[in-house]
């Protein structure tokens, strides 16, 4: 069977898809390109790049075709084909513009080694940066794209993404206190085994700087300004390139918005202001951080306290109450107490799929936290399609019905690429229900209530397992041990509403 969906992408306000969308536009794009070749730029040939003019054309009929053949549960003997395929058609000036927002978002560069900040239609030639190759690497594992090229790039330049969660609704980043505390640490290395990388200039003028495993924030070890010694200092510039090549930060004003609640939590504090970066910005404030290789920085005492652990715990009015509950004895431990409470707090989150990714765990945590985006919006669109069967609700019923395909080639199928240990019942209901033709438009809503139910059973298989084999594994792996220390995971409230 085939299943296919129609749907305008997404977009925010400066033109880009959501975030998720976008990395698999991309990512389509350059599995459409391969195998990349060899260019010449100037006198040498330069491995693995590719023309303007043939991304932009493949951008505009772009299509991600994924097949799955299972025997017949009810005949093995009968070899059952399910496809999903999606399909990104836009106009040529629509393809120009994504592709600009590629390079805005460190994901391609201009294989010349320039700084080359403009796409331009004809006579470029691009390759892709760490990260867009580490996005790439992602996109083909949970996919099951099995190309030489894919590997031969990650086993070259792959970085180590610090990823950042968004709101399914908005594409928003998180911007809790924890979470911005825990991109703090990995920007300083806090977390690693070197404090910060030293350099003679913090000033970062080419990505190339950042790829040798280069993990923190470019410092500069000593510094005067005014006559007086200032150690361990970096750039605004410094700072904003460390947030875009090594984090899932898609575009530069969310990297400042992140570096100035960096300020806000007294992390770092200006040393020196950019004047002229002030009188472009008067609106800004002075609060607003500087994006500026003149804009110098240093660590507050409270950064160097949190890097060292000697800081008094920061505590939400949530896990305050929590702690309240925990001194009356009220609630009793326990793994699946503990997953809720990982599960509902970002920064925590954030570190627990960090611990996943460490493991290979971490399809687990994706497909829940997958599912859980589907079941809430599937629940929906039944509701209102219940309500009044029209155009707009049948295009959401057969779009989350595509979702739910998507999912299940990921995650559920037999031989999918991140297949999950689920029991043998509960997989066979699944093909069954799979595998099974829908056309009448009645029937598509009946057949989503019952996708919905069993991805639930799917999900708490999933959640019973994360509780008993990777919460004890995350709680006790001494790099998150001066981290934990302002949390408290015994006590916890009900998981999440699914009504």
């Amino acid at each position: 069977m085939h299943q296919s969906s129609l749907r305008l992408l997404r977009m925010v306000d400066d033109g880009r898809p959501f975030s998720k969308d976008f990395k698999d536009i991309f990512s389509t794009l350059i599995v459409s390109l391969l195998p990349l070749s060899a260019h010449r730029v100037r006198l040498t040939k330069v491995e693995y790049t590719f023309l303007s003019q043939d991304a932009i054309s493949n951008l505009m009929y772009l299509k991600f075709s994924q097949s799955n053949r299972l025997p017949d549960p009810k005949d093995p003997s009968r070899i059952i084909n399910t496809t999903t395929a999606i399909t990104f058609s836009m106009s040529k000036d629509v393809a120009r513009s994504i592709c600009q927002c590629f390079i805005n978002a460190r994901l391609i560069e201009s294989a010349d080694g320039k700084d080359q900040q403009v796409y331009t239609i004809k006579g470029s030639i691009w390759q892709l940066t760490p990260k867009g190759i580490t996005i790439l690497d992602r996109f083909c594992a949970r996919n099951g794209i099995q190309q030489n090229q894919v590997s031969e790039l990650a086993n070259l330049k792959a970085t180590r993404l610090v990823v950042l969660e968004r709101d399914s609704q908005t594409d928003k980043l998180h911007y809790d206190q924890g979470t911005i505390e825990v991109v703090f640490r990995r920007l300083v290395g806090a977390d690693s085994c070197n404090a910060m990388s030293i350099m003679t200039a913090a000033d970062s003028t080419s990505m190339l700087e950042y790829r040798h495993s280069i993990t923190e924030v470019k410092t500069t070890a000593e510094l005067k300004v005014n006559g007086k010694t200032y150690r361990d200092t970096f750039t605004g510039k410094a700072i904003i390139d460390w947030l875009m090549n090594y984090s899932t930060i898609m575009e530069e004003r969310e990297a400042v918005a992140v570096a100035t609640l960096f300020m806000t939590y007294n992390l770092i504090e200006s040393v020196t202001k950019d004047r002229a970066y002030t009188f472009q910005n008067p609106d800004a404030g002075n609060n607003i951080f500087h994006f500026s290789k003149h804009a110098i920085y240093q660590l507050t005492q409270r950064a160097k306290d949190l890097i060292n652990g000697s800081s008094s715990p920061r505590r939400s009015p949530e896990r305050e109450h929590y702690t309240s509950y925990q001194r009356k004895g009220i609630f009793k431990d326990s793994n699946t107490q503990r997953l809720d409470k990982i599960l509902r707090d970002p920064s925590v989150r954030l570190l627990f799929r960090e611990q996943s990714r460490d493991t290979y765990c971490e399809e687990n945590l994706t497909f829940y936290q997958d599912v859980d985006e589907f079941i809430r919006n599937s629940k929906v669109v039944t509701r209102a399609a219940r309500r009044e069967l029209n155009m707009t609700t049948k295009a959401g019923i057969n779009d989350s019905i595509t979702q739910a395909y998507r999912i299940y080639h990921a995650f559920l199928a037999a031989g999918s690429p991140c297949e999950l240990n689920i029991d043998h019942q509960l997989r066979n209901s699944l093909i069954t229900r799979m595998t099974k033709a829908v056309s009448q438009d009645a029937t598509m809503i009946d057949t989503l209530e019952e996708v919905i139910s069993l991805f639930e059973e799917a999900q708490d298989v999933v959640f019973k397992l994360m509780a008993s084999d990777l919460v004890p594994k995350f709680l006790s792996n001494p790099k998150y041990q001066q981290q934990f220390r302002s949390y408290y995971f015994g006590a916890v409230g009900k998981g999440p509403e699914r009504g």
